[in-house]
């Protein structure tokens, strides 16, 4: 006995066609971390063992802190696919699909230029200063030891690396640009940038500072 064969369900033209590659500064998040674990402890401590105003404080002061933190070190993040590039920073999510970015470029800050002309900076990917002086003095040890005119190590043998030794953040952005070359002409990577204003952050910090300034006024 024979079953009718179904028809397959036609692919969703809206669907992303590649997964999302995601670069976060995981010492910014250790840090956010950190800093959360530091507000809650000494907050509940207020709020259990305070008197008077002093609870009413603290949580106004937990309130304000807490969504200010996690903005600016866990929540940064970058997620790139074949489409887009999606920039999740402290206090908007812009959407840029990669036909509408003209230089992914490094400076003080790691940043994308729109075709229009707007900047935007990535929080997610810092530029390290110290990182890359540290790839430049490794980069240089290594061309010397590869030229002769260095001192090899005499426990561990010496491998010439395969490229050029560049910092993390560098090496996501090489990342980045290669992702915006292979996909600029994409006809699914068109399209227009796109801004969302972050309200689940900013709404909380806001009233959080509305409650703080209201029991300092009141004294």
């Amino acid at each position: 006995m024979t079953t009718p064969d179904h028809p397959s369900p036609a692919p969703d033209p809206a669907a992303p066609v590649s997964p999302d590659r995601i670069f976060r500064s995981f010492a910014g998040i250790a840090g956010g971390v950190l800093l959360l674990a530091i507000a809650f402890w000494l907050g509940i401590d207020a709020l259990v063992s305070g008197h008077g105003r002093t609870p009413w404080l603290a949580l106004a002061g937990l309130i304000l802190v807490t969504p200010l933190v996690a903005a600016f070190t866990v929540r940064p993040a970058v997620y790139a696919n074949d489409e887009r590039l999606r920039i999740r920073n402290p206090f908007r999510v812009i959407v840029l699909p990669w036909g509408s970015i003209a230089v992914i470029r490094s400076r003080y800050s790691n940043e994308v230029v729109a075709t229009s002309g707007t900047t935007y900076q990535l929080w997610a990917v810092p530029v390290s200063l110290r990182a890359r002086k540290k790839a430049a003095r490794q980069q240089s040890r290594a061309a010397a030891q590869a030229s002769g005119g260095g001192r090899p190590s005499r426990l561990i043998p010496f491998a010439a690396p395969a490229g050029p030794t560049r910092a993390q953040t560098d090496r996501i952005m090489d990342d980045l640009r290669e992702l915006a070359e292979a996909h600029e002409n994409a006809e699914r990577a068109q399209g227009e940038p796109t801004v969302r204003w972050a309200y689940e952050v900013m709404v909380p910090a806001v009233a959080g500072a509305v409650l703080l300034a209201i029991l300092v006024a009141v004294g």
